[in-house]
């Protein structure tokens, strides 16, 4: 019988070299001889006998409204889900049984908790679902086990982020407890506490069966009306095109035959990328091993929580009177050469990989040392580039919908995102916010990036147990997308951050030059590490949950653009041209602002879903028609407009408009110049000044109002001026052909030297931006907000009869009253906020901060919510008056005083250029 603690001492006098992550393929990476089935610790799975039928266990239908493809947690919660919410001509195509490809071997762990709003409601939902929702349905237990989850911490990083955690929970009614190393002890008293700083205990976290739960979800579909088809693959996609242009869904092909169908769900795991490329369609995932061991019996384990040591990248689930013992590693192997054939199958397990976590189990339970291992179980999961799914409609083709890529989660989220993929694809949205797993997240430049795929995946693999710092950068993948000023600044000693792909700027270190380098793989696969490598040293002093080292640099970063005038380079926004005969009545109706004035106007606005929900904000400017002057200028003998659009959330603006545009059937173009011109904003009180040197027109109030915008030079290179402002202050962008960027930023940095001028970067923009009251999309700003719950209303054209998506739930909201709307809180004690902290009104949780900063200006933290009335009423502006308000940030609670307006300039003077 082999020991955990011989094995430790074996692989350590003799560990072999690793191999390169481009040399582990199939002859190196896994046997051909599977371990059975029997070494998953399941009493029971799907695995078919011997000798029993392979044909389709159901004949297929001629049509379906849909065809979801992969019997996994995925493919069943999105049946089950698609049924209960109505669409009963539904089928489930699934190649062998349910679930043989990655979900049979899963460990099973669900812990409520995570750093995100919307994960803890998708897991909610999860267990919803399985520990209740099923067995009242159908009167099968799925396998469901409440046992407990205890997640460690050995040091204060990592209990102030359990303490984050705990904070959120408050919010959604989750139990949880912070507990000590000997109150640890007395709940988990086969764990060695000597080493511990404190543990984070959730007493309703559990465990689900696979074969349990896909059995339950399958049955009930079934039920409802839906079609599940086992041992029937999918061999084709057949796409149409329609008269339009406009790729969609056809029919699905199988050996036994074609269904008719508008729409495909690709739940097909780590054989997802294979599926999609049948329809033209790109799936950024990777598959990897992903291993566990199921130990012999263990005394006195029994009952005891689901343990996560995060530090040691190890997890122990409880399994009967044994444990699970598995964890996330830095050398990862991938598997290149995904088989077809891989049903109910395993991998020989790697010690060499795996010999980490046994240390890691074995430090935090030493009776492990003395126990046997009983089976190994290592199989293939898929992950992706940010360790989050990959879900909703396919950019490159409409109908085909992605629900695929959960990084070994596809248990624990599968409740939560089949339900909102079910509405998805009924409603055409989800119901929550779920552009954090919308494939139009990634760039279209990036989704079919072998590198890009390979090391973000990786390194998202490597730090998935690492601290969930407020301002971590990837290493891995960089420099993909750079704007004309990326040397100049680099020179000037910037700290980029990366978005959508684009280096843009973070904020500039004043000790000189910190460059990105090429992924190192964290010295892994016998990588060379990165030396001397000042990039990854600075974003080292930044793990904190205080204020990071250069808090100052930041704060000099926003005085500047207060007081003086500051340059920010803004070039990987999103830049697009709207035209054509249809563009007008496009613009009417995707915009909630009324974008239609004179040209040479700029209007702030947002763009709606049919639920009224905020799918973006960004700014329209109204052309003149006239000849193409490109980038600058399309050609237009009609109505044309310009579109920018914040470059993280580009693709998803892209996508959105263009499905509009098809839906609707109008007849316009949308071109993106994103890429050929670049984008400063000289923003400050002294802006004009320095402009006025550079640019060849007058720039006072009243020859460049404020939201207008123009041609002009600028040392003899032509500019598409605006005058705008992301940060309060009195400013102008400057959009300029890429060939033009360096010699106008020159000129304006030499023009502002007597001014003071200085570069500052996105972490003032954020810290500017919050403090004067402006909304960030995806942070403050959602598709599951409206405009007039988030303060926006003056973007919407409620008082114009002109028709636009989301109107009417608009005008719903308006008659019946707000259920919850933004507030801004500030505090008068010196800590940092990032967002998740809970909001108390006398003394009851009324909702978390979805953002939050230090404004430096008024010396304060700053933060803005969303908060509810917690009897369901109206949320009015006496509601919050009146309230006595208090923020909770790990743990600890702070008075914080309500605003209904900023208190930074109130009045919107400075914007003005009205400086008193």
């Amino acid at each position: 019988m082999a020991f955990l603690g011989s094995a430790v001492r074996r692989l350590v006098s003799a560990v072999r070299p690793p191999l390169s992550p481009l040399c582990r393929t199939s002859s190196r990476s896994y046997s051909t001889e599977h371990t059975s089935e029997k070494s998953v610790p399941y009493e029971k799975t799907l695995k078919q006998e011997e000798g029993t039928s392979s044909g389709p266990t159901k004949p297929l239908p001629r049509s379906a409204d849909a065809v979801v493809i992969g019997g996994g947690s995925l493919g069943c919660q999105t049946v089950y889900h698609l049924a209960k919410m109505g669409m009963t001509n539904v089928v489930l195509l699934e190649r062998d049984r349910l679930t043989a490809g990655t979900t049979w071997h899963t460990a099973g762990l669900l812990w409520q908790l995570r750093p995100s709003d919307v994960e803890v409601e998708l897991l909610a939902h999860t267990r919803n679902v399985i520990s209740k929702d099923l067995e009242e349905e159908t009167g099968l237990h799925t396998g469901w086990i409440q046992n407990g989850g205890l997640f460690i911490a050995s040091n204060k990083q990592r209990l102030d982020e359990y303490k984050r955690l705990m904070s959120l929970g408050k919010v959604y009614g989750i139990e949880s407890y912070v507990l000590s190393p000997a109150e640890t002890k007395d709940l988990y008293p086969l764990m060695n506490v000597d080493d511990l700083y404190g543990t984070l205990y959730v007493p309703k976290d559990g465990t689900m069966d696979p074969a349990g739960t896909c059995t339950t979800l399958s049955r009930a579909a079934s039920a409802r009306g839906a079609t599940v088809i086992e041992n029937c693959p999918v061999t084709g996609i057949q796409v149409r095109t329609d008269d339009l242009g406009v790729k969609k869904v056809k029919a699905v092909e199988t050996p036994q035959g074609t269904i008719e169908t508008p729409c495909v769900v690709n739940c097909a795991g780590v054989w997802a990328t294979k599926l999609g490329e049948m329809a033209g369609v790109n799936v950024p995932l990777i598959a990897m091993h992903h291993a566990y061991v199921v130990t012999e019996r263990i005394e006195g384990i029994q009952n005891m929580p689901n343990v996560r040591d995060h530090d040691a990248s190890v997890y122990l689930r409880l399994q009967g009177d044994a444990l699970s013992v598995g964890g996330y590693e830095q050398n990862p192997i991938f598997w290149d050469e995904v088989s077809d054939k891989f049903a109910f199958s395993l991998f020989d397990l790697d010690w060499d990989v795996f010999m980490q976590h046994i240390e890691g189990a074995i430090n935090r339970v030493p009776v492990l040392e003395q126990t046997g291992i009983k089976s190994t179980v290592c199989g293939p999961e898929s992950f992706t580039a940010d360790h989050k799914p990959l879900m909703g409609e396919a950019p490159e083709v409409r109908g085909f919908f992605l629900g695929c890529g959960f990084n070994s989660a596809g248990m624990m989220l599968g409740g939560g995102c089949g339900r909102e993929l079910a509405k998805w694809i009924i409603h055409g949205r989800p119901e929550n916010d779920m552009y954090g797993y919308d494939i139009r997240r990634f760039h279209s430049s990036l989704t079919d990036n072998t590198r890009w795929i390979r090391e973000r995946s990786h390194e998202s693999y490597a730090k998935n147990y690492s601290v969930v710092f407020p301002f971590d950068e990837p290493l891995a993948s960089r420099n993909m997308r750079k704007d004309p000023f990326h040397e100049v600044l680099t020179k000037e000693g910037c700290v980029f951050q990366e978005r959508h792909g684009w280096e843009r700027p973070g904020w500039f270190n004043k000790d000189g030059p910190a460059p990105v380098k090429d992924y190192d793989y964290y010295g892994a696969y016998n990588i060379k590490k990165n030396e001397n490598y000042e990039y990854k040293d600075l974003l080292g002093k930044e793990y904190t949950f205080d204020f990071p080292p250069h808090h100052d640099v930041i704060k000099r970063e926003c005085l500047s653009c207060r007081n003086d005038v500051a340059v920010f380079n803004m070039s990987y926004f999103g830049k697009f041209y709207l035209t054509g005969p249809d563009a007008k009545q496009a613009a009417d109706w995707l915009f909630s602002a009324n974008v239609n004035k004179k040209p040479g106007s700029t209007v702030y606005t947002c763009m709606l879903n049919k639920r009224g929900g905020a799918e973006a904000d960004l700014t329209v400017s109204r052309l003149e028609p006239g000849a193409a002057k490109l980038p600058l200028a399309p050609e237009s003998d009609g109505d044309a407009y310009y579109l920018a659009i914040g470059g993280g959330v580009a693709e998803h603006n892209w996508n959105h408009i263009k499905a509009v545009i098809q839906d609707q059937g109008f007849r316009c173009q949308l071109t993106d110049h994103s890429e050929d011109m670049g984008m400063i904003s000289i923003q400050g009180p002294k802006s004009r000044e320095v402009l006025q040197e550079v640019l060849d027109t007058d720039l006072s109030n009243e020859a460049f109002p404020f939201s207008t915008h123009k041609l002009v030079k600028a040392t003899g290179h032509q500019v598409r001026a605006m005058r705008l402002s992301f940060v309060g202050e009195l400013g102008w962008e400057l959009h300029i052909p890429k060939d033009s960027c360096v010699p106008v930023y020159r000129a304006v940095m030499a023009a502002g030297a007597k001014h003071g001028v200085i570069n500052s970067g996105y972490r003032a923009i954020d810290s500017l931006s919050i403090e004067k009251g402006y909304r960030h999309w995806h942070a403050d700003l959602r598709p599951d907000d409206t405009p007039l719950e988030a303060g926006l209303a003056f973007t919407c054209k409620l008082k114009s009869s002109i028709p636009f998506q989301g109107r009417e739930r608009l005008e719903k909201q308006k008659e019946e009253g707000l259920r919850r709307r933004i507030v801004c809180f500030t505090i008068d004690e010196k800590v940092p906020m990032f967002g998740l902290e809970a909001i108390f009104r006398n003394g009851v949780p009324v909702g978390h901060l979805r953002r939050a900063d230090y404004a430096f200006f008024i010396d304060k933290t700053l933060g803005y919510g969303y908060i509810r009335n917690p009897d369901g009423g109206v949320v009015s502006a006496d509601f919050i008056k009146t309230g006595d308000f208090t923020l909770e940030r790990m743990g600890v609670t702070y008075k914080a005083k309500a605003h209904l307006k900023s208190p930074f300039d109130p009045e919107n003077k400075r914007v003005k250029g009205i400086y008193e």
